[in-house]
């Protein structure tokens, strides 16, 4: 299983389709590490941003290339150091985006390096919100934008606070020296931008193919819901295809194939999704399994493969539907 980040405070987001059905417990990456809860730095108030001391990145000096970065020199800053090395030209990140991006940390003091996705080879896909990950991110990564590769010095106050983080071998008084490649962003009006796939079967529900980050309709045809699961594509990405083991970055929307009645939609909350395969209803990690990231998917789920003669209490699925779902894969993580 792969390793979680470090950064994590807390999993992002929570998820009605588990296959468990517990609404107090939300979803985590497939892995086995344990991840620090949001600490009290989180109370603290926003930083001074400056634009250093920073030591000097030494080799790898692409941008997506591992970087190898020198020792500290002298005193870090007491506030938030923050240098755009690799200014991009694409969207800029905001607050409670989920930012997807390698990186790679290490202490000033002794230049150890405690984490890095590029080894990894899998993106850290993380919502720059307060309780999601430490605060020196989301200070220093707001506003910047995607294509951009960024360093910065993040003090205890804004990193791991005076309980440090002993699994990671830092101090309560290590000041953190961070490398992020930012390859994208996405906010709650995120959409997939896949090429059109035609939908000719008249017996199966047709999606909307709209991609400005409303919600698609969904119109589904007055006959007999098929016994099988249907995983078709809307639009078509070009981005990696999802495995089994993964996790995903979604919007979604789901109605109930009798009287196509809504239940469940990303879009009427405002706020993106992210959950693993191994955690949700059949119907959904079959029917993503194999799919490209940037598309949309046509899921329909039989009741055996769905909630069956158990739904959600209070979801407003009756026993033995079968379910239509909207489903657009914005990143794998």
């Amino acid at each position: 299983m792969r390793r979680r980040s470090l950064l994590i405070a807390v999993p992002a987001g929570l998820v009605t389709l588990a296959a468990c059905g517990d609404e107090d417990s939300g979803p985590s990456s497939a892995d086995d590490s344990a991840t620090p809860e949001a600490s009290a730095t989180s109370a603290a108030p926003p930083p001074k941003i400056v634009d250093g001391p920073l030591p000097a990145i030494t080799a790898g000096t692409k941008f997506d290339e591992k970087p190898t970065v020198a020792k500290g020199s002298g005193e870090p800053s007491k506030d938030l150091a923050v240098k755009t090395v690799i200014a991009g030209g694409g969207k800029a990140v905001a607050e409670n985006d989920f930012v997807v991006a390698n990186y790679l940390g290490q202490i000033w003091q002794s230049a150890k390096v405690f984490d890095n996705s590029y080894d990894r080879k899998t993106p850290l896909v993380i919502q720059l919100a307060q309780g999601s990950i430490i605060d020196g991110w989301r200070y220093a990564l707001t506003g910047k934008k995607t294509g951009s590769r960024v360093q910065f010095s993040v003090p205890p106050t804004w990193g791991y606070g005076k309980q440090g983080n002993e699994d990671a071998g830092i101090k309560a008084t290590d000041t953190l020296v961070f490398v992020v490649d930012v390859q994208n962003t996405f906010n709650a009006k995120a959409s997939a931008k896949g090429e059109e796939v035609p939908q000719g079967d008249a017996k199966l529900p047709k999606v909307g193919t709209n991609t400005d980050g409303k919600a698609p309709s969904i119109e589904v045809p007055k006959a007999d819901a098929p016994k099988k699961l249907v995983a078709n594509y809307v639009l078509e990405g070009d981005g990696a295809e999802v495995g089994a083991q993964d996790s995903v970055l979604v919007q979604y929307k789901g109605v109930v194939w009798d009287g196509g009645k809504e239940f469940d939609s990303t879009y009427g909350r405002k706020q993106l999704t992210s959950f693993s395969l191994q955690q949700v209803v059949k119907g959904w990690a079959q029917g993503l399994t194999g799919k490209k990231v940037g598309s949309r998917v046509l899921i329909v789920i039989p009741p055996d493969l769905g909630y069956g003669d158990s739904p959600p209490q209070g979801s407003g699925i009756e026993k033995d539907s079968t379910l239509v779902f909207s489903v657009d894969i914005l990143a794998k993580m």
